[in-house]
Formats: structure tokens, C-alpha cells, sequence
């Protein structure tokens, strides 16, 4: 039905709509189809709603695939009120039905939603009862002009006046700039698009105002079409002040105009404006040239001071996670690495408890120095105890939150059974660490890592119980156990989870970021450098997708090292095709086994006999010398 109804609405939005009537819909609970209350359109409307198990779901129809602006006809005499709204069983968003006096019927916008061509449906949920609902109506969503802001000179850019993709804009916060801000980031498909115009290619610096009502989210933000960086929108739950601004990095504008995308990710936020102005040249970096623990060994000092000369100068060492990934390299794109990233998982003493093979990663770094590589070493720390261990979750599992019940605040006390087990578990690392003491091994150490994504159990029970577990360890290992071969490694971009400078060397960001964008990692690269005061290296000790190092350079993102995650990271195409790995290894700005030179130096004297490994393509053989 069409026309009966358009002159009692008073909303825009609903003319020229198709209406599909609300009792023509699919019920459950106590609703019941009225027609006491005179100006509804069909044969009557859904009344009710005084219970949270009603529910109303309505077919309609849309002519083609695209973007419709849906709403709700509907008439609230008892008061202000909501109903929960969902699309094709999407995700849900409460629509309010404001109380109107002068007439009994009116319409409420439920946002801008994509539906495919044919049949959807549309699902209400009772939320604060009492009104009635006549229909819904659905028109094709209208073309919006493009708004292009020129940012040559720097300047704002307001989300209002973007391009929307089933978000909204709105002005109930206030303190808002412009007009008002976006909201109903609800949906993956949901995207805000604003259009710069820069008058050459030039890097500018990005800043995001926005608002986290619900905790802590992301956003995923996209450079034309192509680069994207993760951008964390801190929880802002209870702020007095509502909106707070976070860098979105650098950008690389091309001459003419350029498309900022952000898509939903985590979504429930809100984004008010952009601010963009031109990036000034880089300063030179003011890196620390002391290490944090106590006396480290001359060969520590010498491969710190590699990594420091190399620093800022536009070249990078290039890294592969597993010995069988930097065979793979050697074999198929005929370079060498200069690091190798290993694992200690193995040697967790639960783990061997289940009876895990013996690992041969203290071997495989011997090995590794040997031929004059640099050892990169995290520990995927299997709980000490309260493996879950059932049909689903496997004891292997247990370096995950999901995987265990070790409560790790309440193991952090001392008079805890289980504090006693965190300190075994950390002894025996402790003493497969001085086996490369021993040999003179120095060790890129990264423990307890990506604690603030939370899906491990060293981050599942928050940043001051992690702190707290980070500095136990730095104190158990470089007090009890003296180790003086690590160069401590944080792996945060949160400043709130930063154990602190006095037991950190070296900051880093696990980049794992969707398939074929190989961008420069911008947006975390400048936080680290702004929390740490660009007082410490930033590296990059895994990654899925390889930085374009002609990227890197552009953006002048000049990330220490990178190491490549195993398995199809690296031996398939799907994340990085042969042809880009080969680009990158031959690039002379990345820097391969063959270009440490003589980085020892006279820091080369060992006194125990250690074990070699042979590097192969078929499997690892151990000999002793």
C-alpha cells in the first residue's frame, strides 16, 4: 500500500515508501491485531507489547540488491518508548518511539540497511512497551553528494557529512562538532565513507573524535580503497567528558581526492570528525642506548647496537617464525632472513606433563647464532594448571583464556598454591634461557605477548594483573636466575597494559591485517612511538601480510625488524604471493642474513660446548660437537 497513508505522516523519510502492513506479520507472545485507535493504514496494527517474549516479524520486499531506508509506522499515546530492531537477523539497535500529540500515527527511522533483492525480513522486539505498530515502510536509500573537504592545508572533516552505509546520524550526545556525529556501527557491512582532496601526494597525520559509550572498540579505517589500519577507541564508559580524540596515523594522500573509509569491526561507537593536516618531517629518533637489565653480556650490547645503527635509515631486518619457514624461504625464494623466530612453548610444564615431544628450539637457536642470525623467542605459555582438557578444548590449547580456568589475579598472590606454580613454570624457562647464556646466545626475549587482545590467560584477567605478572618474571629472571642474554621485548599498543620503560628495550605490534594490504602499519606505529616518547625501537615481531618496505619508506614507518608468522603465511600465496615475497627480499632496504657483516664482533667468546642444527628442507638434525 502506497498512497492511503503518505498524508498522515509527518516524516519525510516515509514518502514515496512501500509500506508492508504489521498484521500481515508473524507474532509471538500476548500481541494482538487492533483496530480501536482510528488512522492506521491496512486492516488494522499490532498493539501490545508489555512483555519481552513479543515479538513481531514482517516480510517485505526489495526490487533489487542495495541500500533501503527502513522505518517504522507506529503511534505511542502512553509515552516516550523503544522497540529492539534487526534486519535479516542481523544485529539488533533500539529504535525510540518519541511520543507525538498531534497525531495519533507517525514514523521513526530505523536506519539505512543493505537488503538483498527479493524477500527479508524485519524483526521488533519488545523493549519499553505500550504503543502500537502499523506498518513498516521501505524506500530505496537516496544518493548523497559527495562532500570533498580539502585538507591541503589541514582541516576537519565532519562524519555527519560522509557517506553512509547502515549507520546514522544523530545528535542526542552532546558536545558534538558540526551538525552532529555517526552512530549505529551495528553491522559488519556498516561503513562511513568521507571524501579529502589533497593538492599533491602527501603524507598528513589523522586524528579520530570520537565517542566508546559501550567499552573498549576498534574500528577498522581504509585508505582508498586499499591500505586499512585497526584503530582502538578506548572505553569511555562513565566519562564525564564525552568525546576524546585517538591518532589514526599517517596518510598517504594522492594528488586530487582521496576516500577515508571506517567499517563497523567491534562497532557501538560513535565518530564525529576526522582531522587531517599535513605531517611535518620526521625528527630523529631519541632511542635510549642503555638496556634494561642489569649487566647484560658484551654480545647482548652488540647485537642492541646493530639493531640501533640500522634504526631509522629506511632499512629493515627482515624475520621467519620456525625453522621450517626459513627453509622454505631459502628454497623458494633463495634468500635468508636475519632472524629467526622461535618457541618455547614446549618446554611449559604442563605441557610436558601431557607428555609433549621434546622440543628442540634451544638446539635450533644454537644453531641459528651460529650461522650469525639474530633469535627472536616468545613463549606460548600453556596455563601451569586448571587445563579445561575436554572433547572440544584440548589440554595443547591451554596457552588461550578460553582453554583454562587458571584465575591469574588470584595467582598472583603469594600465599596461593598456584603462585608457586607460576614461579616453577618461569624457573624452568629460566633454565632452558641460561642454555643460550650458556652458549653465548643473545635473545631477542618476548614473553606474555598480545596480552591486551585478552585471548590469552596471562591478559584474560586485565592489564594490572598482567603488569604485575611481566615484572615478576623480569625480576625472577634477572634477579634469581641472573639472566643477562635478553633484550627485553614489550608487545603492546595500549598504554593502559605497558609494564613500563625500566623493563622494556624494545616495543612491538603483532600486525596481522586483511589479505593483500601490505600498508605500512601507520596507526599503531605512531602509538607506539607517542606512549614510549620515541625513547625506544619499535618492531614488528610477527606478522601475517609483509609491509611493503617501498610503503614503509613513503610513510616513513620505521619499524626495527618484522618476522613472519608460519604456515600459510609464508609457504602459501594466500597472504603473501611468491612474486611480493621475492620483491621484498630482494629489496637491499631489507636487510638479510648476509648483510649483518661481522655484528659479534669481539663478543664472541663462549666457554661450554653447545649444539648445532642443521637447516634443511626435509626436517632438523642434532649433533653434538
Amino acid at each position: 500500500m502506497r498512497s492511503s497513508v503518505l498524508s498522515l505522516l509527518t516524516t519525510a523519510f516515509v514518502v514515496s515508501a512501500v509500506l508492508f502492513e504489521a498484521e500481515s506479520g508473524t507474532t509471538t507472545g500476548v500481541l494482538a491485531i487492533e483496530s480501536a485507535s482510528p488512522g492506521f493504514t491496512g486492516t488494522g496494527y499490532v498493539a501490545g507489547w508489555d512483555d519481552e517474549a513479543d515479538t513481531l516479524t514482517v516480510s517485505i520486499s526489495a526490487p533489487a540488491a542495495g541500500s533501503y531506508d527502513i522505518g517504522i509506522v507506529y503511534s505511542a499515546q502512553f509515552g516516550n518508548k523503544y522497540t529492539t530492531f534487526s534486519v535479516n537477523g542481523g544485529a539488533t539497535t533500539d529504535v525510540a518511539l518519541t511520543n507525538v500529540t498531534t497525531s495519533a500515527w507517525t514514523s521513526a527511522a530505523a536506519g539505512s540497511y543493505n537488503l538483498i533483492a527479493g524477500i527479508n525480513t524485519v524483526k521488533l522486539v519488545s523493549f519499553w512497551g505500550y504503543y502500537y505498530i502499523d506498518a513498516i515502510s521501505v524506500i530505496p536509500t537516496p544518493e548523497k553528494a559527495v562532500k570533498v573537504v580539502d585538507v591541503t592545508n589541514g582541516a576537519k572533516a565532519e562524519a555527519e557529512d560522509g557517506i553512509f552505509n547502515g549507520v546514522l546520524a544523530a545528535t542526542s550526545v552532546a558536545g558534538y562538532s558540526g551538525t552532529g556525529y555517526v552512530e549505529s556501527f551495528d553491522n559488519a557491512t556498516d561503513s562511513l565513507t568521507l571524501t579529502l582532496y589533497s593538492a599533491k601526494q602527501s603524507l598528513y597525520d589523522l586524528v579520530v573524535r570520537y565517542d566508546a559509550p559501550y567499552g573498549g572498540k576498534q574500528t577498522i579505517m581504509v585508505l582508498n580503497g586499499g591500505t586499512s589500519s585497526s584503530i582502538a577507541f578506548e572505553d569511555m564508559t562513565g566519562a564525564t567528558i564525552r568525546w576524546a580524540n585517538v591518532s589514526g596515523g599517517q596518510i598517504l594522500l594522492n594528488a586530487g581526492n582521496n576516500t577515508i573509509q571506517f567499517q563497523s569491526n567491534w562497532g557501538w561507537y560513535l565518530i564525529d570528525y576526522i582531522s587531517v593536516t599535513p605531517a611535518p618531517a620526521p625528527p630523529p629518533h631519541q632511542v635510549s642506548t642503555s638496556l634494561v637489565a642489569p649487566s647484560p653480556l658484551p654480545i647482548v650490547r652488540a647485537l642492541y647496537n646493530k639493531l640501533l645503527s640500522k634504526y631509522g635509515s629506511g632499512q629493515i631486518f627482515s624475520g621467519q617464525s620456525e625453522v621450517r619457514g626459513v627453509n622454505w624461504l631459502e628454497a623458494n625464494v633463495g634468500k635468508t632472513p636475519a632472524i629467526i623466530g622461535l618457541d618455547l612453548m614446549d618446554y611449559s610444564p604442563s605441557r610436558i606433563e601431557y607428555g609433549v615431544g621434546a622440543s628442540t628450539a634451544i638446539e635450533e637457536a644454537i644453531a641459528w647464532d651460529a650461522r650469525n642470525g639474530i633469535v627472536s623467542i616468545q613463549w606460548h605459555w600453556n596455563a601451569p594448571t586448571d587445563l579445561i582438557n575436554n572433547d572440544t578444548v584440548k589440554w595443547w590449547s591451554g596457552f588461550y583464556a578460553y582453554a583454562t580456568t587458571f584465575n591469574l589475579t588470584a595467582a598472583l598472590n603469594p600465599s596461593s598454591p598456584n603462585y608457586a606454580l607460576l614461579l616453577r613454570d618461569m624457573d624452568a624457562i629460566a633454565t632452558h634461557l641460561l642454555r643460550l647464556q650458556a652458549a653465548n646466545v643473545p635473545v631477542l626475549w618476548r614473553p606474555l605477548h598480545e596480552a591486551d587482545g585478552t585471548w590469552f590467560w596471562w591478559g584474560a584477567y586485565g592489564p594490572e594483573s598482567f603488569k604485575a605478572l611481566y615484572r615478576l618474571m623480569y625480576t625472577r629472571f634477572t634477579t634469581v636466575h641472573k639472566l643477562r642474554n635478553l633484550i627485553w621485548v614489550g608487545n603492546t599498543v595500549t598504554p593502559s597494559w605497558y609494564p613500563g620503560d625500566d623493563v622494556i628495550d624494545i616495543v612491538g605490534y603483532d600486525s596481522y591485517p586483511p589479505i593483500g594490504d601490505h600498508g605500512p602499519i601507520s596507526v599503531q606505529y605512531q602509538q607506539l612511538l607517542s606512549f614510549v616518547g620515541d625513547k625506544k625501537m619499535v618492531a614488528l615481531p610477527e606478522v601475517g601480510a609483509i609491509p611493503d618496505p617501498d610503503i614503509l619508506k613513503l610513510y616513513h614507518a620505521d619499524w626495527s625488524y618484522f618476522v613472519t608468522w608460519n604456515g600459510d603465511f609464508i609457504e602459501s600465496d594466500t597472504y603473501n604471493n611468491l612474486a611480493f615475497k621475492k620483491k621484498v627480499y630482494e629489496d637491499p632496504t631489507v636487510l638479510k642474513l648476509s648483510d649483518l657483516g661481522s655484528w659479534k664482533g669481539s663478543a664472541t667468546s663462549t666457554t661450554t660446548k653447545t649444539s648445532s642444527t642443521t637447516f634443511t628442507t626435509s626436517k632438523v638434525s642434532t649433533t653434538t660437537v
